[in-house]
């Protein structure tokens, strides 16, 4: 196995919560490292862009005005395969389905307010950390 990165968005439910350090805590005691990390507010015109992917899904239009209702913290995640081991600690999208231990069972609030959001593959990983990351801001 390789180290490699991924990206992660701690969600506006969970901020909200005062849950970023409890989040934090729980992906770096599965060995993944925080190389860079930024509190921020999606514009909706950013949020728009940044999951164009969905734009003609029917939750589209409300995953955007999620995103956009309160900060977010974006990350770079560094680890043996970081892809996968993120997305075993969020835990399955629907908390109901998620396993016992994850972020996503321990703190969502429903399928919509699920708290994080991961990369799916290292290639949308690569894309979404150069939507919110210059070089210079990954600090390894």
């Amino acid at each position: 196995m390789a180290v490699q990165c991924t990206f992660s968005i701690i969600k506006p439910d969970a901020t909200r919560r005062n849950l970023t350090g409890a989040v934090n805590a729980m992906l770096e005691a599965a060995g993944l490292r925080i190389i860079a990390q930024k509190r921020l507010r999606l514009t909706e015109e950013r949020a728009k862009a940044f999951y164009a992917v969905h734009k003609d899904r029917p939750f589209y239009d409300d995953l955007v005005k999620f995103m956009t209702s309160g900060p977010v913290v974006v990350q770079v995640l560094e680890g043996e395969n970081a892809v996968d081991k993120n997305r075993q600690v969020m835990g399955a999208t629907n908390p109901a389905e998620a396993a016992e231990g994850t972020i996503r069972k321990t703190h969502a609030i429903s399928i919509e307010a699920n708290s994080v959001h991961g990369s799916d593959s290292p290639e949308n990983a690569k894309i979404e950390i150069e939507f919110f990351f210059t070089p210079e801001e990954i600090v390894g």
